[in-house]
């Protein structure tokens, strides 16, 4: 056992809490729902970035490269200067949801290079412009741009051409689990001597107003480079910084004045650093040299091709502090970061997809975040503070007053979705299992405590509307972390987490059947379940048109749901056969669901059409006729989700749930038929529990894997090709509806226009279409051979074309024979500059054509399942796959 893994076991075992400090600052706190305290709720424009500095914030606590303690008391990040700039480089910048073309989008260029798991070390790069930073050319170009226009970046300033910039190495290393070097090594990449100002900063999270902790914290200056933090509840740690800084005091206050154009209750407030280092005014500093915020000031003069490095050290114990240990420190926990990937990765051979990995399991560990939010304290405000509008009682999120989060949680992207959002925290736990299974499990069973789940049993979408529906992925991601932590634990399951999840799980699938079954008949109507713009309307608003939709992806979704069950039924029943009886039930619940879709409410109606050989949403219109919608898109797709196949073995002793397969086969038989062969044993006696039986299943891959419908050359697309030049449309209530394939970004406003599901890549969806193919595969073997690619005349089994599916979506990472890496489309500096093109940025989706990276541009989060594709498809032993490539990749 390495190093890094003692230390997760200490943490787990709570010998030593090695997590208790880490990445836990947000990147955006402006702009979210929880410091909204408008009237119109109108988060974008409450508090904007411009605000920012000078806004103390009620719930969390935002920087560069930011660090801090578990409950987020103490915090530290980084201020940089470039002597030109309106303000301080102290957080990242962005567009809001309404000032994007595409909604909102950070313009910032960092990276996240490097973290182990328990925070030891880690490691991000940030790059900082010398001239003015161009917010204002930003914000004015993207607002003449329109949405069928691209966005407009900060690389397309410019600004970066001539290499007038710094790099920012951001760099933490734990000597013990509360002794942390923190060092920044900013390299002049221009040619010319270029200023800087450096400012490690330090501060508390503003919790004295509350009346929960009336204690004031208190920051003081030690000594020409020491500065005291003291709490009641923490004690004191000492922070050492380098060199000959000016040591700055102020307090974490709101500015009220320039805010709000009221009078200030303080006399040093928050953005006193900023008006000292680009004003040169000192009214808001403290000149005693004490306040709840501190930062250590550096003036450098990096000579052209130089570099300058910054250190602190901070200690929770007493005593003198040395930072002549701060660089053999940083080089062991280096040491021991490499040591965990070698075993992590030593199966994986390739160079390229070793970077390429580690650094998706890099943005999974920086993308922790403290997210705190006490609803009903929300919508009734703090004691002996302004009271919130009583529009809010009626508004946003009122009906979750149960809600209560104040956890470390593992973010889609820290600046563009700085709150948890349920269907994406779900994929994060499968690739975040191989590094840290504890954290992977926490995190799953976090949103089904009864601080977070709805007391009737939904699973709370994210802060903006904690109401919508996510697709019920969860008992997926809890079957699939468990078999992972099962493997890498010897064979030996958690059963206690399994089981736990279940009741939980339970719950939650009821209030799916009491919620969005409508009329009882076991199918679905689930609303826009996360795939915003793909259908002709917003599928959450139906009613608008008096109409109601019976939804493919929704019922499918619950058809896999029903089946994840089954199978954590079965695998408790290796230590409680009682869970027979649930194992019956969701069979029960499966079957009806696979009936249902083939004769909705017994009309005869289906949502598979024969002609097409596709599944479609139906539409009910009022007493008109049902219409399928026949739109090509991955609603139609995810019927493949639903399969598990399973040992003989695992139920032969289990009479109860054997007795419930016969009675099917033997009382309904017709309804047994309409699922795939689970009567016939497969591949060593396995049995398949399908929506698809033969014939449909390969209609629906021919489709699947044609070049000119969905198949790309980096993956699955959402929506058919065909569309391009066959756009569907239907009118409803006078107004014409389109559906046309579009594989960039979205060309409607339809949830922000932020995301398209009309044409590009996203890798949940790819993830689960290769995880069916590679069940499929394990019940018939190498007995059910599909073409590959559609006209191709070739034949392959299914396990390889899903790994022929995950070398396409690696490949928009990886770099071509051309030396181009697809993710970043036409852009030469980002494609040859040895300082950008092995940095990756892990978006949101992709381009169905090209595979240009589109959206939330650090979505480490569900886009991090290219670490698990390149560790579960790139074994060293499987050479089979290397001759599929050769042999079918043109």
């Amino acid at each position: 056992m390495n190093i890094e893994r003692l230390r997760l076991k200490e943490d787990s075992d709570r010998v030593k809490h090695w997590k208790k400090w880490g990445p836990y600052l947000t990147e955006r706190q402006w702009g979210t729902v929880r410091e909204d305290y408008s009237i119109d709720g109108a988060a974008w424009e409450n508090v904007t970035h411009d605000d920012a500095k000078s806004k103390a914030y009620r719930w969390g606590e935002e920087g560069i490269g930011g660090f801090s303690d578990y409950k987020q008391k103490l915090c530290m990040a980084w201020g940089f200067w470039n002597g030109k700039d309106s303000m301080i480089k102290e957080r990242l910048f962005g567009l809001t949801g309404n000032q994007g073309n595409h909604g909102e989008d950070v313009k910032e260029l960092y990276y996240y290079l490097d973290s182990t798991p328990t925070h030891s070390y880690m490691k991000m790069l940030y790059k900082y412009p010398q001239s003015t930073f161009p917010y204002k050319e930003l914000l004015e170009e993207n607002a003449k741009r329109g949405k069928l226009d691209p966005e407009y970046e900060i690389i397309d300033t410019g600004i970066f051409d001539d290499d007038a910039y710094f790099d920012i190495f951001i760099e933490y290393a734990k000597e013990d689990h509360e002794d942390i070097v923190a060092k920044a090594t900013i390299h002049n990449r221009g040619k010319e001597a270029a200023d800087i100002w450096v400012m490690p900063t330090i501060w508390f999270r503003k919790t004295w107003f509350t009346g929960d902790e009336p204690f004031l914290p208190k920051l003081s200056k030690k000594s020409e480079n020491q500065i005291l933090a003291f709490s009641p509840k923490s004690g004191n740690y000492h922070f050492h910084f380098g060199g000959e800084p000016e040591l700055l005091f102020c307090d974490n206050e709101t500015n009220r004045e320039k805010l709000y154009k009221i009078g200030n209750q303080k006399k040093y407030l928050k953005d006193a650093i900023n008006d000292y280092v680009v004003e040169g005014s000192a009214d808001h500093l403290n000149p005693s040299h004490f306040g709840t915020k501190a930062a250590a000031l550096y003036k450098y003069t990096i000579p052209a091709g130089g570099s300058q490095e910054v250190v602190f050290r901070m200690r929770h114990k007493g005593g003198d502090i040395s930072l002549e240990e701060c660089d053999e420190i940083l080089q062991k926990r280096i040491h021991d970061a490499d040591e965990f990937y070698l075993d992590l990765q030593g199966h994986v051979t390739d160079e390229e997809l070793r970077n390429i990995q580690r650094q998706a399991y890099a943005g999974m560990m920086w993308g922790k975040q403290f997210y705190y939010y006490n609803v009903e304290r929300w919508l009734e405000g703090d004691p002996g503070r302004y009271v919130p509008p009583i529009e809010r009682k009626k508004g946003r999120n009122h009906n979750w007053k149960h809600l209560q989060n104040y956890d470390i949680i593992s973010m889609p992207d820290k600046w563009e979705y700085p709150w948890y959002a349920a269907w994406d925290l779900a994929f994060h736990c499968v690739p975040i299992a191989r590094m840290d299974p504890v954290f992977a499990k926490e995190q799953l069973l976090l949103l089904l405590t009864e601080w977070y789940m709805h007391p009737n049993g939904q699973i709370p979408a994210y802060e903006w509307n904690f109401n919508d529906v996510n697709p019920p992925i969860h008992a997926y991601a809890i079957n699939r972390v468990y078999q992972i932590d099962k493997k890498m634990n010897g064979g030996k399951g958690d059963y206690e987490f399994l089981e736990k999840a279940l009741h939980k799980l339970m719950l939650n699938f009821t209030w799916w059947v009491n919620q969005k079954d409508s009329d009882g008949q076991n199918i679905f109507e689930g609303g826009f379940l996360g795939l915003d713009n793909v259908s002709l309307f917003d599928r959450s608003h139906v009613d608008q048109f008096g109409a109601r939709l019976e939804q493919a992806d929704a019922t499918s979704w619950m058809a896999m749901f029903s089946l994840n069950l089954l199978r954590i039924s079965l695998d408790l029943c290796e230590q409680n056969q009682v869970y027979q009886y649930t194992a019956t039930k969701f069979l029960e619940h499966f079957l009806y669901i696979a009936g249902a879709m083939n004769n909705i409410s017994g009309d005869n109606i289906s949502l598979w059409d024969d002609k097409d050989n596709f599944f479609y949403d139906v539409l009910h219109i009022d007493d008109k006729s049902p219409k399928r919608m026949r739109v090509k898109s991955i609603v139609g797709i995810i019927p493949l989700f639903a399969v598990e196949p399973i040992k003989e073995e695992m139920y032969e002793n289990l009479t109860e749930f054997k007795k419930r397969l016969d009675f099917f086969l033997k009382e309904k038989p017709k309804l047994a038929s309409l699922v795939s062969n689970w009567i016939e044993p497969g591949k060593d006696k396995r049995h398949l529990f399908s929506l698809l039986r033969g014939h449909r299943m390969k209609s629906l891959l021919n489709k699947v894997l044609d070049p000119n419908e969905f198949l790309s050359d980096y993956g699955v697309r959402s929506v058919s090709k065909y569309h391009k030049d066959h756009p569907y449309s239907m009118k409803l209530n006078g107004v014409e509806h389109t559906v046309q394939y579009t594989p960039g970004e979205s060309d409607t406003r339809m949830f922000g226009g932020n995301s398209n599901w009309r044409g590009p890549i996203w890798f949940p969806i790819n993830w689960l279409i290769m995880e069916s193919l590679k069940k499929f595969n394990y019940y018939y073997g190498g007995d059910f051979p599909i073409e590959y690619p559609t006209g191709s005349g070739k034949f392959v089994t299914l396990d390889i074309i899903a790994k022929e599916l995950s070398m396409r979506n690696i490949e928009i990472f990886k770099r071509n024979e051309d030396g181009i890496r697809p993710v970043f489309g036409d852009n030469a500096k980002m494609q040859h500059d040895p300082h950008f093109r092995d940095y990756i940025l892990f978006y949101e989706y992709f381009h169905g054509d090209n595979g240009k990276g589109l959206g939330a541009s650090h979505q480490t989060g569900w886009t991090g399942l290219v670490a698990e594709m390149i560790h579960k498809y790139f074994p060293r032993e499987e050479k089979i796959h290397d001759e599929a490539i050769t042999l079918f990749r043109s």
